[in-house]
């Protein structure tokens, strides 16, 4: 398996696209965002290798984040490339209207539900709006779900479910072995999004959690992330980012105990200061994921959108 290096200056960190060849089957896990420098990142890629964009036989997303799908249809179009993405992407991916509008409209009612103020929320929507443009052509998919194996590249790829940062992420095991790639589900430098990174997510937080527990149970050799280099010790990296959110859960109870009751925008603010960008939808997104995780807990409560601690003092060990 290659790994071809995308740059990435809409999100943090670069991208990653790997490449799974056997013969004249040529595979991509992920194809990065729809942008010409990284549409000629990949290009080049391939043509280091002997290959295009035309010789691609097949299309492996680990999520519909346009970062990780958004070359996918552009592909598709040029090489008639099967596209695979978990059940849950997949009308996302496709570019299903409604799908899409279900999505805007969550998202709205959750910035309102949060506290974002309205002229904070009109910034946010204008840059999405703004940047919609590397969002890239949909594409005709093939649902996966956990579990199914592909058989692509000369490789054999099992689906493992890993929701949390977006409801269908999925990691893909190499060939029954110890190695996956993983997406965004692990990675090496910082924590993958949880709570505004895909609303559609129930219970962000838990399901995230479980997500680490599986794979660090999984105990893989080395995993390939979405971004950045290979993680070697994908266990400990799993235990590391449990013990992360854990922290994190520690510091929300502290903004509660020292400020009082305040709703997820004033917790974000209190744990990450001024946001701009995408940071808008992601730092009250991921102030949500936790309170919601502590209401759930029976360590806070939640009234008109006002989160509340139910004891004095908590302890985060007990509930992460």
């Amino acid at each position: 398996m290659d790994r071809i290096r995308l740059g990435n200056e809409e999100f943090e960190g670069r991208n990653n696209a790997y490449v799974l060849a056997d013969g004249d089957d040529l595979a991509l896990v992920d194809t990065g965002i729809a942008t010409p420098g990284v549409r000629e990142d990949l290009r080049d890629g391939l043509a280091e290798r002997g290959d295009a964009f035309a010789d691609v036989d097949a299309i492996v997303l680990t999520h519909f984040h346009v970062d990780h799908a958004g070359l996918a249809g552009e592909i598709q179009a040029e090489s008639d490339a099967t596209v695979y993405v978990h059940e849950a992407d997949a009308p996302l991916v496709e570019g299903d209207a409604d799908a899409a509008a279900a999505v805007e409209r969550r998202r709205r009612e959750l910035l309102e539900e949060w506290g974002v103020p309205e002229d904070v929320r009109t910034e946010l929507l204008e840059f999405l709006e703004a940047a919609s443009h590397i969002e890239g052509e949909p594409a005709d998919v093939t649902p996966i779900a956990d579990g199914d194996v592909l058989e692509v590249g000369g490789r054999r790829l099992e689906a493992v479910h890993a929701p949390g940062h977006a409801a269908g992420l999925c990691c893909f095991e190499l060939d029954g072995g110890r190695e996956a790639v993983v997406g965004d589900a692990l990675l090496p430098v910082y924590t993958p999004n949880v709570g505004g990174a895909d609303v559609r997510v129930d219970r962000p937080l838990k399901r995230y959690l479980q997500t680490l527990e599986r794979l660090a149970e999984r105990d893989y050799d080395r995993v390939w992330p979405g971004h950045r280099d290979p993680i070697e010790d994908p266990t400990a990296r799993a235990r590391e980012i449990v013990d992360h959110h854990r922290e994190r859960a520690g510091n929300v109870v502290d903004v509660l105990d020292e400020h009082g009751p305040a709703d997820a925008w004033t917790v974000s603010e209190h744990l990450f200061g001024d946001l701009e960008g995408i940071h808008i939808l992601h730092g009250p997104g991921e102030a949500f994921a936790h309170l919601d995780h502590l209401r759930h807990e029976g360590a806070v409560s939640l009234e008109d959108g006002t989160y509340r601690l139910v004891t004095e003092r908590v302890s985060p060990r007990e509930i992460v």
